[in-house]
């Protein structure tokens, strides 16, 4: 493939383009129907240029001693950014990816190929009914970043996808999600009492702007059965080029508010980005 003319295709859920980074010489930027959903740098897979994907990354360098390998399974593949950078940071661990757009799996295959040897099994199918079908306490980590186009499937949303997660989880696993919104988060703040409801340890990451109110974007939503080192993750966030916040405790509570957990008879997806909202921060 000439590494500087860009891939259009048409995949189940759009149209599908592959640009690359004119900064780095195999790095690719993954996009469907305009809104931005993986950053790969095939020569560093470390290299996470997306905001919301370091944070999920400092959740992954958090759930267990350095370079300990984990069992993860991720709700969501885009262009397997996570997954490239859990299998070079942590090796020998076994990862388990579900995307249910086969024709955008097929295109990252073909253009964006996973090194031999990774540890990583990739698998076309629904990521909730994969869930369910998961064994019970068999994995370290789960992650959910799982977009239709630009919005999050109402089945991932509801207390009855929470305690999936938290029956396949292991007891001391994490969960980390990468979720999107705007004041005045009717939908984020759901989604924090949603799992409240099923996990006793939560954390939510995100930029004081987004948080404020001021924008719409990501936040990574963290829940767990054991405490958190939510210490650790704020160091770690405030380092970033875009500093992040860590809410937890009573400024969680507060945050939440009157919320009320999603039950699936009435989840929805998550709202509607505005025009160019959609962000990689």
């Amino acid at each position: 493939m000439n590494e500087h003319i860009p891939v259009i295709r048409q995949v189940d859920q759009g149209t599908a383009r592959l640009m690359p980074d004119v900064d780095r010489e195999r790095a690719w930027i993954l996009t469907v129907d305009d809104a931005p959903q993986s950053y790969v740098d095939l020569d560093d897979p470390t290299y996470l240029e997306f905001e919301y994907a370091r944070r999920l990354a400092h959740v992954v360098d958090g759930a267990a001693e350095e370079g300990e390998p984990l069992d993860v399974l991720h709700l969501g593949g885009g262009g397997l950014s996570l997954p490239r950078y859990v299998a070079v940071t942590r090796p020998g661990s076994r990862q388990d990816v579900v995307e249910a757009d086969r024709g955008l799996l097929d295109l990252v295959a073909e253009h964006l190929p996973l090194p031999a040897g990774s540890g990583v099994a990739v698998h076309g199918a629904d990521a909730r009914g994969w869930l369910e079908e998961a064994p019970d306490a068999s994995a370290d980590l789960i992650v959910g970043d799982v977009f239709g186009g630009s919005r999050v499937p109402a089945h991932l949303t509801s207390v009855e996808y929470a305690r999936e997660v938290r029956r396949v989880l292991r007891p001391g696993g994490v969960y980390a999600a990468n979720l999107a919104d705007g004041a005045p988060f009717a939908f984020l703040r759901s989604q924090v009492a949603t799992f409240a409801a099923v996990f006793p340890e939560l954390a939510l990451v995100a930029e004081p702007a987004v948080l404020r109110g001021r924008r719409f974007g990501n936040a990574v939503l963290v829940a767990s059965g054991r405490e958190i080192d939510t210490a650790h993750l704020a160091r770690r966030v405030a380092a970033d080029a875009f500093p992040a916040r860590v809410e937890h405790g009573a400024t969680l509570d507060r945050f939440t508010g009157d919320a009320e957990p999603v039950r699936d008879a009435g989840a929805v997806p998550s709202p509607v980005p505005p025009d160019g909202a959609f962000g990689i921060g």
